[in-house]
Parts: C-alpha cells; sequence; structure tokens
C-alpha cells in the first residue's frame, strides 16, 4: 500500500531505447482509481556529487558544455555510477578525473530523486574535504571538455541567486551541503 492506498497495477511494459548511460521505456498501469495510464520514465543508474572544499574554503567546481542545454554550465563534480559501483566509489574517481583533486575526509550529505516526474535518477551527494591537488590528474572521459573554476561559499550562492548556476543537482546539494561550510 501506498499513503493507504493500492500501488497501481503494472499492465504491460516496454523498453523503447536503450542509451549508454539511461534508457526510456513506457509502462500501461492501471491506477488506483481504476483508470488506465501510459507512464513514460527515464530509466538512470544513478549519479554521484562532491561538494569539493580546498583547504582555504574555495569550492571546487565545473563548467562544461551541456548537450542538452545547449550551452556551457556551471556545475560541481559528478558522474554517472557504473554498474555494481558503490556511489561513494564514483564520486572519488570522478573529482579525481574531472577537477584533479583526491579528498581524505569525506561526509554523506544525502540522496533525492532528480526529476521523479519522468525519471528515477537518484543522487547522492558528498562533501569532500581535505583535498589535496593531484600531481597528474586522472583522464577525463572523450566526451568531457571541463573547466575547473574555484569560488567562495557567498560567490556560489550569489551565482545560484542570480541564475548563473542552474543545476538542479548542484543547487540542491549545495543547500545540503551549506550548514557545513564556512
Amino acid at each position: 500500500m501506498i499513503n493507504g492506498q493500492e500501488p497501481p497495477q503494472l499492465l504491460k511494459q516496454k523498453l523503447l531505447y536503450q542509451g549508454r548511460k539511461f534508457a526510456f521505456e513506457v509502462a500501461r498501469l492501471r491506477l488506483p482509481n481504476r483508470t488506465d495510464a501510459d507512464c513514460e520514465c527515464i530509466r538512470h543508474p544513478g549519479g554521484a556529487l562532491a561538494i569539493p572544499v580546498t583547504p582555504d574554503g574555495q569550492l571546487v567546481l565545473t563548467k562544461q558544455y551541456r548537450f542538452a542545454a545547449c550551452g556551457r554550465l556551471l556545475e560541481f563534480p559528478a558522474g554517472t555510477i557504473e554498474p555494481h559501483e558503490d556511489p561513494a566509489t564514483t564520486i572519488q574517481r570522478e573529482i579525481q578525473e574531472e577537477v584533479g583533486y583526491r579528498a581524505q575526509r569525506w561526509q554523506t550529505l544525502g540522496t533525492f530523486l532528480l526529476a521523479p516526474g519522468y525519471s528515477d535518477e537518484k543522487i547522492y551527494a558528498f562533501l569532500a574535504q581535505d583535498l589535496e591537488k593531484l600531481e597528474v590528474p586522472l583522464a577525463q572521459d572523450l566526451d568531457e571538455d571541463i573547466d575547473v573554476v574555484h569560488m567562495t561559499v557567498a560567490e556560489v550562492e550569489r551565482a545560484i541567486f542570480e541564475g548563473q548556476l542552474v543545476d538542479a543537482k548542484s543547487i540542491a546539494s549545495f543547500f545540503l551541503a551549506r550548514p557545513f561550510l564556512s
């Protein structure tokens, strides 16, 4: 039961697309009110995101091209969870690849659904502290074009409120981390 109601009944499910990072499916459901509905969903393995903090209190972000947004976005480093991979392992690798740091101290900030109206993608957010710069960063993925950006907490807040940082996973994770930031 969901909130005192029977869950929808799955009548039919069809995979329409299987890509490298996600799948798209349509399910025919019988809802608790006995109405049949076609529900579309992007199936995603989930992602992990870090709010990296340098020893001097700077936050480390990326600026990278995002095809769906048709432009370069300011974001915190993040990556897709590989099959059978723990989110903590994912983000430890990603901050080395994307921003060239390794963190000695990690704190879990929380987990949230990115867009539950059409996707099951879950984001695992972490605070990465006691950063050390790698002498040789891990190689970025071939499809990544990333610039590393350092900002203060106040600059990130201003970028959010002025619409310069519009990535939802970065904004949500920043506010989860905010009580731990100077």
